[in-house]
């Protein structure tokens, strides 16, 4: 499925919520049925194809758009063989439509402008103003992680790494011993610097919209979002080469950025406000508002045209290299969870809340390494809509367990998925994993900081 946004940033929220709970307890539960089976053996087997993308070398997107489009016309099937409500489909796919059109426009946009920013040169700059000052390959790996932790709060995890990535793959594209753990660096940052903010991440803010904690209870998630960032990013840095990038300043000139591209960013800037806005005031998915701060790019860029002519800048060129095969996989990943959430296997988590099974505090730890197979996105509409009787303080574990166990996996999240487009055939499932023990250090130091900080000290409540 998809992950967090302000990419994802409302975007599942409205469409798992307005499938509503009332929904799933009226559908019947199909997972001990053919289908229900079949389902979950083709969700695992596309996952394995998915997960061996460099060994097979196919695109994620193919097996992701196949299980996803199939495992939900097996479910029609079953329902139509059996003669049941045939509208309760109907409605459960046009909530994922919903929840799939909201993020499919809001990662559009948001690509759009850094194909844009790419084409006027301000990524080249950028990289020339960071290897110009001498800075090693590791260097270079902490501005840029550094610079991901503190922006995913504001713009979003997913936008955040699209953006960091490309400054990656514009300042070296053939080191894999930098390219590799600077990737992952950044998802992590990017996954670890969202989970503090409502803004960073969908599950932060699905769970601030259900009244789970209010805007400043999310503030003391950050001792454990950026000490596990920290833990993981030194050990990462290791691996990254101490060495300063080739660069002649004789022979390499100053890349001009072309005319207009302050105010390209400016309005990307403003985009991402306008996204946010439009969640939190106007109650409107956060794509209108990024699909309101398209209409300006096209504008402006038609007042480009005029001034400087149709080669100057043109965004449907900047529309075409846009990513596809990853809105394709968002897709796919989408409908296949969507598919296991309406058979009924989602909802079985919620059992292990039960005192008697794990109890909170492990069910929430655990939910992290699910977020990482399967998607935060619903496994935490699964724990909202069970609603277990859990205090302020188990809440805070699983908003920060399902952000940031997502970078667990390389597809464990909208940024690693987002990455994967941006490095393709070098971010990979395999490079990912490589290095996914450093993750898990970090993921644990997360949640050590988390218990001493809310289990023994008590410091977690704004009042």
């Amino acid at each position: 499925m998809l992950k967090s946004l302000v990419s994802l940033l409302l975007v599942s929220v409205a469409a798992f919520a307005s499938s509503g709970g009332g929904e799933a307890h009226a559908n019947p539960d199909l997972t001990m049925t053919w289908v229900g089976i079949s389902c979950l053996l083709i969700f695992i087997v596309g996952y394995y194809f998915v997960a061996a993308e460099e060994k097979y070398a196919i695109d994620k997107a193919k097996p992701a758009l196949l299980i996803g489009t199939l495992m939900f016309m097996l479910v029609a099937v079953y329902y139509a063989m059996n003669g049941l409500d045939m509208n309760s489909v109907h409605t459960q796919a046009q909530h994922l439509i919903l929840e799939i059109a909201e993020i499919f426009f809001f990662l559009f946009v948001a690509m759009t402008y850094i194909e844009s920013l790419i084409h006027m040169g301000v990524f080249d700059r950028l990289k020339y103003n960071l290897i110009s000052k001498g800075f090693t390959y590791r260097k270079l790996f902490w501005v840029t992680g550094f610079i991901a932790f503190f922006l995913s709060p504001i713009a979003d995890n997913l936008t955040t790494a699209l953006i960091l990535s490309t400054v990656l793959i514009t300042i070296e594209k053939t080191r894999k011993d930098f390219l590799v753990p600077g990737a992952i660096n950044i998802v992590v940052a990017a996954n670890a610097g969202g989970a503090w903010s409502p803004f960073g991440d969908i599950t932060t803010l699905m769970a601030w919209t259900a009244g789970k904690g209010s805007f400043t209870d999310f503030m003391f998630l950050f001792p454990s979002s950026i000490l596990g960032y920290l833990i993981t990013a030194i050990l990462l840095a290791k691996f990254v080469p101490d060495e300063v990038p080739a660069f002649d300043a004789s022979k390499e000139k100053k890349p001009e950025m072309a005319a207009g591209s302050k105010v390209v960013m400016g309005l990307g800037v403003f985009t991402i406000f306008c996204a946010v806005m439009s969640h939190q005031i106007l109650h409107l998915p956060a794509m209108w508002g990024m699909m309101f701060g398209l209409s300006l790019l096209k504008i402006y860029s038609y007042g480009l045209k005029k001034k400087y002519g149709s080669d100057h800048f043109n965004i449907f060129h900047s529309m075409a290299k846009i990513e596809n095969n990853t809105l394709m996989f968002f897709f796919g990943i989408l409908a296949a969870v969507g598919a296991l959430y309406f058979i009924g296997w989602l909802a079985l988590a919620a059992v292990v809340y039960d005192p008697n099974v794990l109890g909170p505090t492990w069910s929430n730890i655990g939910v992290g390494f699910l977020s990482a197979i399967v998607d935060n996105v619903p496994v935490m509409s699964a724990v909202l809509k069970a609603s277990p009787e859990m205090g302020l303080d188990q809440w805070m574990l699983v908003t920060l367990t399902a952000g940031v166990g997502g970078s667990l996996i390389s597809f464990g999240s909208a940024a690693g998925v987002g990455v994967m487009g941006k490095l393709h055939g070098i971010y990979t499932f395999g490079a990912h994993m490589k290095y996914s023990w450093t993750i898990l250090i970090g993921y644990i130091v997360s949640v050590s900081v988390w218990y001493l900080q809310y289990e023994v000290i008590g410091f977690y409540h704004a009042g």
